[in-house]
């Protein structure tokens, strides 16, 4: 049976631990030449001049910075019809250069994630997946969407699953789900956070790598 889920980037979940969840976001600004098309669903980073952009790297890596959380949508002035407009993407043009472009991003370092697995033919039985729990992992499409819905076309490389520091995403957990519990298939909803993110309390370009043992 093939899972329902398709490609949608990264999707707020909760946060670790029995804190307080309010999936909220904060406000940041876009560049209004930003040619960059930026989804929902995508990692973004910051940049010295005050705004944020999308990552550079299909993998979710954001050219030597680190992410400061995932896009939300974004609101600004129609350089057409004069009207504001909240979209779930930047389309990469078409805003008033004399209104701000408004992004809201889901920024917390300890907010969860839902992203969908890509198919992966070494992963393909539930014990395989449940082995990736608590790995670091990259991304497939971190940066690329679809220009009808807006929406990420991001998805999880199960195939990086590893003890890599440099990976962007700590595997926390897989989402139970009956309709996207086919193993088999692409579509496993896994819970990921950040793993280098830049308003960690620690240094904020560290990444975490894993040390696990095989059993007690």
């Amino acid at each position: 049976m093939a899972n329902s889920n398709v490609a949608f980037g990264l999707r707020p979940l909760n946060k670790l631990g029995s804190n307080y969840n309010s999936t909220g976001t904060t406000e940041y600004r876009i560049a209004t030449g930003n040619s960059n098309r930026i989804y929902q669903g995508s990692p973004v980073k910051p940049l010295t001049a005050g705004v944020i952009d999308i990552v550079g790297d299909t993998t979710g890596g954001s050219d030597g910075v680190a992410i400061l959380g995932v896009f939300y949508g974004c609101e600004y002035v129609s350089s057409t019809t004069g009207e504001k407009i909240f979209s779930n993407n930047w389309p990469g043009s078409g805003a008033d250069s004399n209104h701000p472009v408004k992004a809201f991003v889901y920024d917390d370092p300890n907010q969860l994630f839902v992203v969908a697995s890509d198919l992966d033919g070494s992963t393909n039985t539930e014990a395989l997946h449940r082995a990736n729990i608590f790995a670091n992992a990259e991304m497939v499409n971190a940066n690329a969407g679809n220009n009808t819905t807006g929406i990420s076309t991001g998805v999880l490389d199960t195939s990086t699953a590893a003890t890599d520091a440099t990976h962007t995403l700590r595997i926390v957990g897989i989402q139970e789900d009956p309709e996207n519990s086919d193993f088999t298939v692409a579509g496993i909803p896994y819970i990921v956070r950040i793993n280098a993110h830049f308003n960690a309390n620690a240094s904020r370009y560290d990444s975490q790598t894993t040390s696990l043992t095989t059993g007690i």
